[in-house]
Order: structure tokens, then C-alpha cells, then sequence
């Protein structure tokens, strides 16, 4: 491991890095736009440069793609290094349109951050901006900003590398290139294209989805986990901040899901998301069951949940259909209130819908479960089978009551609004997983934890909860 010095402080790199890999490694940044530690290195914004001190009077290259080699001293803050950083970002800035104002990037731009650091000057152009494209559709997902692109490639690459769609390339040169979709490829094809927004280093790639909905410093993020498939990427949902509240507006606005982001996590996803992940909104902001109900008639949770165990005591054969994504707590608990009492089938809540990706070699997992690992490991692997139930006990989404052998009773546990919650014997409205906390066990084993938001609607309560209330008096068979 090659020893070298940087600002006069020894770090060890190691073996094959770049400069800029081992100072950041060592905790000294260096900026750059184009350089990303998932991506080649492209050398296009020549931010990194830094100055190395040597025999014959030194040199100034990009530390991007500088290999350190032992003995070597780089410089990354003289005087030649600093005018230089002002001067690229000078060349940066010379079209860029700086209508921070109005740009969903705001709070969140390296653009900004890099030109209240080093630069900080007014501008010195004196003539008219090239003015290009400002809303161009690279897919329904996403329009770029030309004007405000600084070429940086990083979503070029991207499609090349990571993804593989090869969907985005640059169109001519200098103050004319373009970034553009290719003729023969379209980027709506590309399941992680999402990942470009968050890549872009300024505002120049726009989610339609996030478009002027919210600045960023009204929002926080809280840690999370997509249940959009057995893979259990972590994420983080951001949402309002209960100082920045509406006071006038739909309170359900403080209180909704504004966007999805990556949560890095090497174990699992590494910086990556899919764009399934990043509609979670949609799945999870879905009309909630309202109230507990029997046969439809909304009654108190504790008459509810009386009725429930009386089910459950007269039943003879009474069969459990458990939810693969129910939380790792969650199984624990059910598994304790109706292991010696039912039989046990794991179902799956999701299935693949007609157009979307089941399955690839980078992130997508073909069962569009969180947590069926965990509930297989509990509850087994047998197909679910109702021969002979005279109590059904269905647990989440994904089960056709036309299904539930005639005569038998059923008991629904579901957050969502339904036909079937009003039909079944007893129904009991559950909480999200934006609402409680805990964990899920993915395909690989590794567990990951989600926190809540925001607080569970009136009337829901925790599957959690609700099984050691249905195990109260729940008999065992002699």
C-alpha cells in the first residue's frame, strides 16, 4: 500500500486508487462534478485538478485519474489550485442559466455548494448566455434542462455501465453538445432511469414526479425499505417537516410521501434504486380500510376482536394465510398467537403486473414480496391449501375470498380499502409500514429496518398487536 502525502498529511492508499479515491477514503475531499465512486472515470469537469510538488518544479493534473504512487505530495488547496477551481467554475457557470429560484435542485446542487466555496465572484462574461433547450422530454419519467447541464456524463455512463440500457449519449461538441436519448434505444425502457436524477449534479435532470412539488429543506428523510420485490433495497422517504406544515392547505400534505430516494447500502443495493421503488407512493398512499367491521358493520376494536376469538375457539380446521410482508415482529407474533392453533400457508400479498420487469441480474427479484424468506422460514413451503377449513384467517393482500370454502367463516386483516373487507366476518384494518417501526429479511438473509413518518390512521391497529389479542383465548387442540 503506497504511502503518499496530501496537504502534508501521510494517508495510505491502496493499491491501484487514484488520488481522489485515497483522500476522500483519508476524509479530504476534493470536489469534482463528473467523478463517481460507481462510475468510469471521464476527467470531463477538470474540478479535481490538485498540484503534485516535485523535483523539477511540480505539475497540476486531475486527481480523478491520478494514480497514487509511493512518496508522491499533492496539493489540493495552493494558491494554483484555487485559481484554477475559480476559473473551471467560471467556464462552468458562463451559460448556466443560474435560475436557482425555480430549480428543484436548490439545497441539494454541488453547482451551488462548489461556488459559494471556491468561487464566490460575481460573473465576468460580458456577453449573451447560449441559450438552448429548456424542457426537453427524455421520457415520460423525465425532462432535462440543457441550459443547465455541465456535461458531466455521469448519466451517459450510467445507462452504459450500470444499467446497460445505453439509452443516453452527447450530441455534438463544446458549448453545443447536448445529452440525448438514442435514436434506436428509449430510455422509458430502462427500469432504473430514475437513478439519473439523483446522479446529475445539478438540476439539469428533473423528475416529472418530484417536478416544483416541494424544496428540500421543507422535507426530511426517514430510512426505510421497499417492498416492491424479495431484494429489500433501502431507502429513504422523504416527507414535510412538522416545523414547515401547512396551516391553510390539505393536511394531508404533511403527512404524504414527497419522494423516494436510494439509501446506500453495500449489503444490498448499493446507490441504487429501481424505479418501482421510487412510485412506492402510489402503492402505500392507496384509500385506507377505515375502521374495524363486522360482516360490514363498523363496531370498536375490542368487539371486534372478541368476536374474532370466538371464531377462533368454535373453529375445528381453522387455516391462516400469512402476508410475506408482514415485518420480521410481526411473523414472530403470529407464528406465537396462531402457530398452535392453525394451518399455516404463506401467501404472496403481490405478483408481477402485466409490463413490468419480473426479474434481472442487477437488482430486480422475480417475487414482488419484502419479507416471504422470513415468513417461509417460520410458517414452511407448503401451497396453500383451504380442503376442509371451517375458519379462514387471511392476512394482507393477494387472496381471492370467492376462494374461502363455502360456509367457513373469515377473518380479514388488510390496511387497504376493499370489497372484501366488508364481506368477511370480522375485518380489521392494519397499520403500514410508514407507520410503525421494524424489519424484513431478504432473499439473501440480510435484514434491514424501516421507521414510521407518521402516525397510523384512527382506528387501525398493529398486526403486531392485534394477534396476541387474538391468542388471548385461542385454545389449543388436545
Amino acid at each position: 500500500m503506497p504511502e503518499i502525502f496530501v496537504d502534508g498529511v501521510a494517508i495510505e492508499a491502496k493499491d491501484g486508487q487514484t488520488v481522489m479515491e485515497a483522500a476522500r477514503d483519508a476524509g479530504i475531499y476534493i470536489p469534482g462534478f463528473c467523478w463517481h465512486p460507481q462510475l468510469s472515470v471521464a476527467g470531463n469537469c477538470r474540478l479535481c485538478m490538485v498540484e503534485v510538488e516535485g523535483d523539477t518544479g511540480g505539475w497540476m493534473d486531475i486527481a480523478c485519474n491520478m494514480p497514487a504512487t509511493r512518496g508522491m505530495k499533492v496539493l489540493t488547496q495552493s494558491p494554483k489550485v484555487k485559481e484554477r477551481r475559480k476559473t473551471m467554475l467560471e467556464m462552468v457557470l458562463l451559460n448556466h442559466p443560474v435560475d436557482c429560484g425555480v430549480c428543484d435542485k436548490a439545497g441539494e446542487c454541488m453547482l451551488q455548494d462548489y461556488h459559494y466555496e471556491h468561487n464566490g465572484a460575481a460573473s465576468v462574461a460580458t456577453v449573451a448566455k447560449h441559450r438552448t433547450t429548456k424542457f426537453h422530454e427524455l421520457s415520460k419519467r423525465i425532462v432535462l434542462d440543457n441550459e443547465r447541464c455541465v456535461l458531466c456524463s455521469r448519466c451517459v455512463r450510467f445507462t452504459k455501465e450500470v444499467s446497460k440500457s445505453h439509452a443516453l449519449g452527447i450530441l455534438d461538441r463544446g458549448d453545443h453538445s447536448l445529452v440525448r436519448c438514442d435514436e434506436k434505444r428509449s430510455l422509458d425502457d430502462d427500469p432504473y432511469s430514475d437513478n439519473v436524477v439523483d446522479l446529475c449534479p445539478v438540476g439539469a435532470l428533473l423528475s416529472r414526479r418530484f417536478l416544483y412539488k416541494s424544496r428540500v429543506w421543507y422535507l426530511q428523510p426517514t430510512p426505510s425499505v421497499c417492498p416492491g420485490c424479495e431484494r429489500g433495497c433501502t431507502v429513504d422517504l422523504w416527507h414535510r417537516k412538522a416545523e414547515w406544515k401547512f396551516n391553510a392547505l390539505d393536511p394531508r400534505q404533511n403527512v404524504a410521501i414527497e419522494r423516494v430516494t436510494p439509501r446506500e447500502n453495500p449489503a444490498v443495493n448499493g446507490p441504487w434504486i429501481c424505479n418501482k421503488a421510487r412510485d412506492l407512493p402510489d402503492l402505500l398512499e392507496r384509500p385506507r380500510g377505515g375502521a374495524p367491521m363486522l360482516k360490514g358493520a363498523r363496531v370498536p376494536l375490542a368487539e371486534a376482536a372478541g368476536a374474532a376469538r370466538r371464531m377462533i375457539d368454535a373453529a375445528s380446521s381453522p387455516v391462516a394465510l400469512i402476508s410475506s410482508w408482514g415485518s420480521n415482529e410481526e411473523l414472530a407474533a403470529a407464528r406465537d398467537a396462531l402457530g398452535p392453533r392453525f394451518r399455516c400457508f404463506v401467501k404472496a400479498d403481490h405478483v408481477p403486473q402485466p409490463g413490468e420487469r419480473v426479474g434481472d441480474d442487477f437488482l430486480i427479484r422475480p417475487d414482488k414480496n419484502p419479507n416471504g424468506k422470513r415468513a417461509r422460514e417460520l410458517f414452511g413451503t407448503a401451497p396453500v391449501s383451504l380442503d376442509g377449513a371451517d375458519l379462514v384467517l387471511v392476512w394482507g393482500e393477494g387472496f381471492d375470498f370467492a376462494d374461502v370454502p363455502r360456509g367457513a367463516k373469515s377473518i380479514l386483516l388488510n390496511a387497504f380499502l376493499a370489497p372484501e373487507n366488508g364481506h368477511a366476518d370480522a375485518y380489521f384494518p392494519t397499520t403500514l409500514q410508514t407507520e410503525r417501526a421494524g424489519h424484513y429479511t431478504n432473499f439473501a438473509g440480510v435484514v434491514s429496518a424501516f421507521a414510521p413518518i407518521r402516525r397510523a390512521p384512527a382506528g387501525s391497529v398493529d398486526a403486531e398487536a392485534l394477534f396476541g389479542m387474538l391468542a388471548a383465548v385461542a385454545r389449543v387442540p388436545a
